[in-house]
């Protein structure tokens, strides 16, 4: 006669299962094994998605910007500005290329301002402040611009009494500004800086100060009729 299995005892219980706590403990071991499959699934669906979305976007063609070669009319974005007063144009060399041109009021503080990539792939700015009531730009204001930088010097370019920013140790790559200079014509504040050399940004000094040569300011009644809105952007 074969002798008789004796049930195991489970631990937690001090006693063997009863049948029915057996087919209990079988039925959750499935649910957990489904449950695990289910999400299992889920994460290797969710994988095979991502990945077919990166390569249709690696397949599908993409035109360049056109940031490299964008050069906007300064003549013409300074003609349509609205200004209260003539602005600075500066006639610089065709290997330039003005990225923006705009005029924008900040606060209490309308100015027009000129991002340049130079011949020698560098940054230079060109930037003509004013306030509304003719009070000279607050300090703050100018320092904020000039990455609240101390002046070094003096200098007269273009019949302008400039003071002079230069902190050429700056790295290139993480400022706007090694050297600059900082100038007033009539109630305007001009600044000229940028990371370019010190020889470069004396000679757009001076093609600033050739450009404001016949400084005036603009009948209000044209000014009115193209002023910039608050914050607003002008050509770029």
């Amino acid at each position: 006669m074969a002798k008789q299995k004796r049930p195991n005892i489970v631990a937690e219980l001090g006693r063997p299962e009863t049948a029915a706590e057996t087919a209990a403990r079988k039925a959750e071991g499935t649910r957990l094994y489904k449950s695990r499959k289910t999400v299992n699934n889920l994460v290797f669906s969710l994988l095979v998605t991502v990945g077919l979305v990166f390569v249709i976007y690696l397949m599908v063609p993409r035109a360049p910007g056109d940031y490299a070669d964008r050069s906007v009319d300064v003549a013409q974005a300074a003609e349509t500005a609205g200004a209260d007063y003539s602005l600075a144009v500066p006639d610089v060399p065709d290997t330039w290329k003005a990225k923006q041109a705009s005029l924008t009021i900040d606060g209490g503080v309308t100015y027009w301002q000129i991002h340049y990539t130079t011949e020698n792939q560098a940054y230079a700015s060109v930037v003509q402040a004013y306030t509304a009531d003719g009070e000279p730009v607050p300090a703050k204001w100018i320092a904020n611009k000039l990455e609240d930088q101390d002046p070094t010097g003096t200098d007269q370019l273009g019949g302008i009494d400039w003071k002079v920013y230069d902190h050429q140790d700056r790295k290139a790559d993480e400022v706007l500004l090694r050297f600059g200079l900082e100038g007033v014509v009539g109630t305007n504040s001009v600044l000229v800086y940028g990371t370019d050399d010190e020889a470069t940004i004396r000679v757009l000094a001076t093609q600033v100060a050739d450009s404001l040569a016949n400084f005036q300011a603009v009948d209000p009644a044209e000014s009115a009729a193209a002023g910039p809105a608050e914050g607003s952007e002008g050509t770029e």
